[in-house]
């Protein structure tokens, strides 16, 4: 080996950075951005327990597979566990690290043995001395752990929705990877990577930060303001910040505008909703202002309803026995209660209301609520939507809803169809459950008309939930709960654009919104009206049956 050969291997096995530039270059790929050389410094330098939070598209995922080809190069001996959050995922990263070794000639000594473990499950390399564990292994996090023993734990994208949108399910998650403690072998050389981009408020990056001692360093997507810094605690890369702090023009434009337009992370913005684009390319999990999800879950009374009838009076609670057992989407510690106590006495609802807010083709759903009232209580029976706009499936079914609900009027959000919708409906509700119809227009900035009108209801407890609506909704949107009306309702902030979707939320408000006059009407006062109205008529049959007069019991006195 030539002098010059030999300080290439040093460089190569010394510098990570080096070494992902020449990785970058036999994939045909642009020499890496300053930011991926950040993250792969960072890698290389970094604590033993550390997460990589980069927004999507950084490419952490493949800096860090060519970091784990990086630490096979300096050590064959090396175990390597990759976990994500399905195996497909894991499988995916230890196919693309093999694939590697296969195509770059400075690598191919790592080339499994005839002798060895050669499959994308789990790999040896080369010079690697025969050992129960294989050199990397790939599982999902619900997959066998137990067992395995590793040098280094990649957790790659171990967070998604569906495994993180509930209490229960974050809850489970922390357990798993608690599991990595028992993995580690105790060595100095011994780390844990996580890769993620936070898909909750309380993402489980944030429990391992404060409760177990993980480090973590933030890449943004957009510079931000140098007064919004704390809401990454410290823990931002110290090249955004000096680089914002050196040139003010670079507040709000892409980090990485040589893969990531200014427009291009607009049109995201756009895509995601102001919410979503702040925790999946700002990575902010802050909820610092008490008052940024003014609408609390917890503010529901939640029980089984009757189509027909509902008790007179309710009391709300939030103790612990009170808690349900149903799929909360709400933040961390936002849950839903059943009532304290309810009335043993039903009456009738007095009115029943569905509010639709139409849509055409597309993302958007055809939303709908209905709220029923009783008694200055207002009873949210069903609430949904419909993805296939104007079609004669979606206003059929509306129809059928308004027939079995018994719906007395029927109000459509007509900002945009001149009345087109309604006329549409209008056939379909003649020939089952023909009913008042009409169109209103709303005015003003959405998130702000839904908060002012549905925060003054929630914090007087007056909205009641049907429990297989909470049901029902966490079902129909599995795979995308950004469509759920209890996701929206606590993810709804002041800013425009809050949310990606927010048709079933409108639907809501508008049914209460019809119902706002009504909420001045005291319940306790209506529900003694009602009792002393039933009083009066027992006492007049009790009369009437003991004297065998009529009702007239003031001419019979006389």
């Amino acid at each position: 080996m030539t002098r010059s050969e030999k300080e290439l291997e040093h460089r190569l096995k010394t510098d990570f950075t080096f070494f992902l530039t020449v990785i970058w270059k036999y994939l045909n790929l642009p020499q890496p951005t300053q930011l991926q050389k950040d993250i792969a410094l960072y890698l290389q330098t970094g604590p033993k327990r550390k997460i990589i939070m980069g927004f999507r598209g950084v490419a952490k995922s493949w800096i860090t597979s060519a970091y784990v080809l990086w630490r096979l190069y300096k050590n064959p001996q090396v175990k390597v566990l990759v976990v994500s959050a399905s195996k497909e995922r894991s499988d995916s990263f230890s196919t693309f690290t093999k694939r590697l070794i296969d195509e770059i000639p400075f690598l191919n000594h790592l080339k499994p043995g005839r002798d060895q473990r050669d499959s994308k499950i789990a790999f040896d390399v080369g010079p690697a001395t025969p050992d129960h564990s294989p050199s990397v292994k790939s599982v999902g996090i619900t997959g066998q752990l137990t067992g395995s023993r590793a040098d280094i734990i990649v957790a790659d994208d171990i967070e998604v929705l569906n495994n993180s949108a509930t209490q229960t399910a974050r809850d489970k998650l922390a357990e798993l990877v608690k599991e990595f403690d028992a993995i580690l072998k105790p060595l100095k050389s011994s780390e844990i990577t996580f890769l993620g981009t936070p898909q909750t408020e309380m993402s489980i990056y944030n429990t391992l930060v404060e409760e177990r001692g993980y480090k973590v360093r933030v890449w943004t997507a957009l510079y931000p303001e140098p007064s919004a810094f704390d809401k990454w605690k410290g823990n931002l890369a110290p090249l955004i910040q000096d680089k914002v702090l050196k040139d003010a023009n670079l507040i709000g434009c892409s980090t990485e505008p040589r893969r990531f337009s200014d427009s291009d992370l607009a049109e995201r913005r756009m895509s995601y909703g102001k919410a979503g684009f702040a925790l999946q390319f700002m990575l902010d999990t802050s909820l610092s202002d008490a008052d940024k999800y003014p609408l609390k879950l917890s503010d529901l009374m939640v029980m089984s309803l009757d189509l027909k009838r509902a008790p007179v009076n309710l009391a709300w609670c939030n103790a612990a026995d009170k808690v349900l057992e149903v799929p909360t989407l709400g933040l961390s510690g936002d849950r839903f209660y059943a009532p304290m106590w309810t009335d043993k006495e039903m009456a009738e609802y007095t009115g029943s209301v569905m509010f639709i807010d139409p849509s055409g083709r597309g993302a958007d759903e055809t939303g709908y609520a209905i709220v029923k009232f009783l008694h200055g209580y207002l009873f949210l029976v069903d609430a949904g939507g419909f993805r296939e706009g104007y079609s004669p499936s979606t206003l059929q079914k509306l129809s059928g809803l308004a027939q079995l609900h018994k719906v007395n009027h029927i109000i459509v959000e007509d900002n945009f169809g001149d009345g087109m919708f309604i006329e549409l409906l209008k056939p379909y509700l003649r020939k089952v459950h023909p009913c008042q119809v009409e169109g209103k227009r709303a005015h003003g900035q959405k998130e702000l008309r839904i908060i002012d009108t549905l925060e003054p209801v929630l914090m007087q407890h007056r909205l009641i939930v049907d429990k297989g609506l909470i049901e029902k909704d966490y079902r129909e949107c599995e795979g995308d709960y950004s469509y759920s009306l209890f996701y929206q309702m606590s993810r709804i902030t002041h800013d425009r654009g809050a949310l990606k979707h927010d048709d079933r939320l409108e639907a809501v408000y508008g049914a209460v919104a019809y119902w706002v006059e009504q909420m001045a009407l005291d319940a306790k006062v209506e529900a003694e009206k009602h009792r002393d109205e039933l009083w009066a008529i027992e006492e007049a049959k009790f009369i009437e049956g003991c004297l065998g007069v009529g009702n007239n019991i003031l001419s019979w006195c006389a």
